[in-house]
């Protein structure tokens, strides 16, 4: 009888040590799993690093388009401003100022200058601004504002549209000239609209 017991005690302690056996090899398993799948990084995607640069740069970019984009009442914005008063020229940045590719003696000035300068070029961000429209053809075109080269792979973009009319301009004839963006409307007010990118990246 005793030795009846003993086996079956050694039996049911066995299989206890195995069940914990199992239970420390699922618990190690999904803990692994876990690790790999929080930690995952391949050659293929942004490091963490990037990730975190990349979220600065889209946050500093809402808040320089936000402040560009909003009118007081009645009145265009500055970022409306901008377009309707853009002749064509692109600009870049020189370490000191933005000039025109045409020009040099010609400087970019205005509110769209003055917040980039201040909270863009200032902390060494790379930057480019673009006007997308549509053409007579019923393609799609762009035109750079401001431009300082190919962005990186870890770029990020921040567009806002915006609405011209032909009465915001004082000669929509000119202004077509000299920046190649056309009035796809002739019929109505309606003249375009402008989907302006802001492009930045870290060098």
């Amino acid at each position: 009888m005793a030795f009846k017991f003993r086996t079956f005690w050694k039996s049911k302690e066995a299989q206890i040590n195995t069940l914990e056996g199992i239970i420390a090899a699922t618990i190690m398993i999904g803990v692994l799993v876990f690790a790999v799948q929080a930690t995952s990084l391949t050659p293929l995607t942004s490091s963490t690093a990037n990730a975190h640069v990349e979220a600065q740069l889209n946050s500093i970019g809402q808040d320089i388009m936000t402040s560009l984009d909003h009118s007081a009442y009645k009145q265009d914005s500055n970022l409306k401003k901008a377009v309707i008063g853009w002749n064509g020229d692109q600009y870049v940045w020189n370490s000191t100022h933005y000039v025109s590719t045409d020009d040099e003696n010609l400087t970019l000035s205005g509110s769209v200058q003055e917040i980039l300068e201040f909270t863009v070029t200032e902390n060494g961000i790379a930057h480019n601004l673009q006007y997308t429209f549509t053409t007579l053809d019923g393609d799609i075109r762009t035109e750079s504002y401001i431009y300082n080269g190919d962005p990186s792979d870890n770029a990020v973009i921040i567009s806002r549209k915006v609405l011209i009319s032909n009465t915001d301009l004082t000669n929509a004839t000119a202004f077509s000239s000299d920046t190649g963006i056309p009035d796809v409307d002739a019929a109505t007010d309606f003249y375009n609209i402008i989907d302006v990118k802001l492009t930045m990246w870290r060098m």
